[in-house]
């Protein structure tokens, strides 16, 4: 290596298994070597890859931070250098990952002689063996056992401190939804994104290294990610990188059981990958996967847009189909002559609950965001012979995926026939303002700001009794607890003022 690296006046390097078994032989130029994709070698789980870097430095130069860079990044067993005097090798240097009581850092043995190198280095296997055990030591907090994704949680904006913060919150709490564990949030302030990697370069790397060192096996980014966004961030780690839209797709995804909600959350599933299918092919989809995968190719890449294509116009045709059962369904409530009731409001404000209780029906709850993603209509009688429909909708959330929202346009359209909006509020959330908002600009974006509203602030039960009272009468709402009946006399009270104004008035 020495000879040849000489010669040509480039630097030279190998990969070695753990059997000595070369997988890679590499040239480079005067002042470093590009590692190739290692695909056939990967991460997955492991704490170290079972590969070690030698390669050559033409001046003798000491471990440079761009190989600390490479073993960190790639999680290589170790990185020997080989610096070069005259042709000839005339020193040896060890660099290998070492863990200590508080961070995983790493460990530079030498340089010494190259005629000492059988010395100084003897027992290389055992060294790897105790660097492995530390390291596993060292990723405390979760059971290895446990096989469930292990996230670290990014946020890189220009915005409000505070807003951010929030924001970073209820994607902790989309994670939770996901059955992801967090192991971190990230949150970093900028003046200008970064348009590659929406940080600089050497942030991202060091957010990646910290992600490995902490046993993550994903990245979920608060911000939307570009396609070239998420190519340059995946192009340096093996670790799954998805935004918050892709979370909330997953979640979308898990949660429907209806032929509407499956075939809603399909087609925008494929519009929001269809631009993604580049260079890395199946990135998007994939759990681990080589750093530098060249994908499968133009050609099958050309084969599978051919097919998301073909697949979102046929699940187009499915979903006018099932547009039209919705019609008639709604034209035969329409001749009851019923009253139409939804109740809408952000993600896990109780609304289902609430649906349940009030008909004493039992749809699926859960304490999650998007437990309900499928429509539910029940009929509510009221005292003097008065019945209603009251239907349970998707709930809303702040910066709905375009995507998403324009999936599930038409099941969201039903709210026109609706002669009240029954807005549920989360009033023992501290953000309800901020989701009282979103909501409203969801119904705008809909044309809905002018339906009959009702405001009904749940769990009560959980909230002081004086600022209940006050938020109820600033936003001319009614209080409620979901998860008890008793509370229920102001709310339907207050549902047949709105439906029935002329005739509850003169009945009083």
């Amino acid at each position: 290596m020495a000879e040849c690296s000489s010669s040509i006046g480039r630097q030279i390097g190998a990969l070695a298994d753990r059997n000595g078994n070369i997988s890679h032989v590499i040239v480079g130029d005067a002042k470093g070597i590009f590692i190739p994709g290692l695909e056939n070698y990967p991460l997955g789980r492991k704490v170290l890859r079972g590969l070690r870097l030698i390669h050559t430095h033409l001046k003798s130069e000491a471990i440079n931070q761009d190989d600390i860079t490479d073993l960190s990044l790639l999680r290589l067993d170790a990185l020997i250098v080989i610096g070069l005097k005259d042709g000839q090798p005339e020193n040896v240097s060890i660099a290998h990952l070492h863990s200590t009581d508080s961070r995983i850092s790493h460990e530079i043995t030498g340089p010494v002689p190259f005629q000492r190198l059988e010395t100084a280095f003897e027992d290389f296997d055992s060294m790897i063996g105790s660097v492995e055990m530390q390291i596993q030591h060292q990723r405390t907090g979760y059971d290895v056992r446990d096989k469930r994704e292990r996230a670290i949680l990014v946020s890189v904006s220009t915005g409000l401190r505070h807003e951010q913060e929030e924001s970073m919150e209820e994607l902790k709490e989309l994670a939770g939804s996901s059955d992801v564990v967090v192991l971190d949030m990230v949150l970093q302030r900028l003046k200008q994104i970064n348009p590659k990697y929406l940080m600089g370069e050497g942030k991202i790397k060091e957010l990646v290294i910290n992600a490995l060192n902490r046993g993550a096996t994903l990245l979920i980014f608060d911000q939307d990610l570009n396609p070239s966004q998420i190519k340059s961030i995946s192009d340096m780690t093996e670790l799954k990188v998805i935004d918050r839209s892709q979370l909330i797709l997953d979640i979308f995804a898990k949660r429907a059981h209806s032929r509407d909600g499956k075939v809603q959350v399909e087609l925008a599933q494929l519009r929001y990958r269809l631009p993604r299918l580049t260079g890395k092919g199946t990135a998007m989809s994939r759990l681990m996967g080589g750093i530098g995968g060249r994908g499968p190719g133009e050609m099958k890449l050309e084969v599978d847009r051919r097919r998301v294509r073909d697949r979102i116009t046929l699940l187009e045709k499915q979903l006018e189909s099932l547009s039209r059962a919705r019609q008639q369904r709604k034209a035969r409530r329409v001749e009851l002559g019923l009253p139409i009731i939804s109740i809408i409001g952000y993600t896990n404000a109780g609304k289902s609950t609430l649906l349940n209780n009030l008909t004493k029906s039992a749809t699926f709850v859960e304490d999650k965001m998007f437990a309900t993603l499928d429509t539910a209509s029940r009929r509510l009688r009221f005292p003097r012979e008065r019945d209603v429909i009251i239907t349970d909708t998707v709930g809303f959330i702040r910066d709905l995926p375009k995507d998403l929202f324009a999936a599930f346009r038409a099941t969201l359209e039903e709210l026109e026939d609706a002669d009240l909006l029954l807005h549920v509020v989360d009033i023992s959330n501290p953000r309800f303002e901020q989701h009282m908002k979103s909501v409203e600009k969801i119904l705008s974006d809909l044309g809905l700001s002018q339906k009959p509203q009702l405001l009904a602030f749940n769990k009560e039960d959980l909230s002081d009794g004086e600022m209940l009272e006050n938020v109820c009468k600033r936003f001319g709402g009614v209080s409620v607890s979901a998860k008890r009946p008793e509370t229920f006399h102001k709310l339907l009270s207050a549902i047949e003022n709105k439906l029935w104004p002329i005739t509850v008035g003169r009945e009083k």
